[in-house]
């Protein structure tokens, strides 16, 4: 069943050149999600796709202690370069899902030693609790079923390909290592499997 619906849309002009911003919302508890369009993506094979999780520090400030902000900006350069593709901007996704405030306090055990897994465990918390339904939803509004994913996370590329979601290919998203999060992006290439060479 499929809990989102499209609300809005308007022209976006950004630095990375002119998106269409679509915005959707969840029948389930009124998240609203958004959807970054650029060139023709209806009915699209394979386009480019970013499935984003929300990051306000990275994406909003410009923290180092993630790459979150940095991929965002990546993956919009990509796409207008290629012509064609989307962004899928995931609300509810903050701290790999369990909130803000967790996350803060997720990065205060990370000021004093723990990794990010670490942390997630110590305060009892999952290590990673987002989904992907709403993603597969926008996709499926936009009637793509198969496209190029911009992500080093292949537990992403699993639950997309679960719901329906053919990957043709994966395209890594790699930035480069600052010292504040050097030790972060070691944990994600090594408990967690991300595509991040050399490090």
């Amino acid at each position: 069943m499929q809990f989102l619906s499209h609300t809005s849309s308007a022209r976006l002009p950004t630095q990375f050149g002119e998106f269409d911003i679509h915005v959707f919302t969840d029948s389930r508890n009124g998240v609203e999600h958004v959807a970054l369009a650029y060139g023709d993506v209806q009915g699209a094979n394979d386009p480019l796709v970013r499935v984003h999780s929300e990051c306000l520090t990275g994406d909003v400030f410009g923290s180092t202690r993630c790459d979150c902000g940095e991929q965002l900006h990546h993956a919009q350069r990509l796409i207008q370069e290629t012509g064609q593709g989307l962004i899928l901007y995931l609300k509810n996704h903050e701290g790999r899902g369990i909130g803000l405030a967790n996350k803060m306090r997720a990065y205060a055990l990370q000021d004093h030693g723990m990794d990010t897994v670490e942390a997630n465990i110590a305060l009892g918390l999952p290590v990673d609790a987002r989904t992907y339904e709403s993603a597969a939803d926008m996709l499926r509004y936009f009637a793509i079923n198969s496209i190029r994913l911009l992500s080093n996370n292949q537990e992403k590329r699993t639950a997309l390909q679960t719901l329906g979601i053919t990957i043709h290919q994966q395209v890594p998203l790699l930035t480069t290592p600052t010292t504040e999060n050097l030790k972060y992006l070691k944990t994600k290439s090594v408990k967690l499997g991300h595509l991040i060479p050399d490090l």
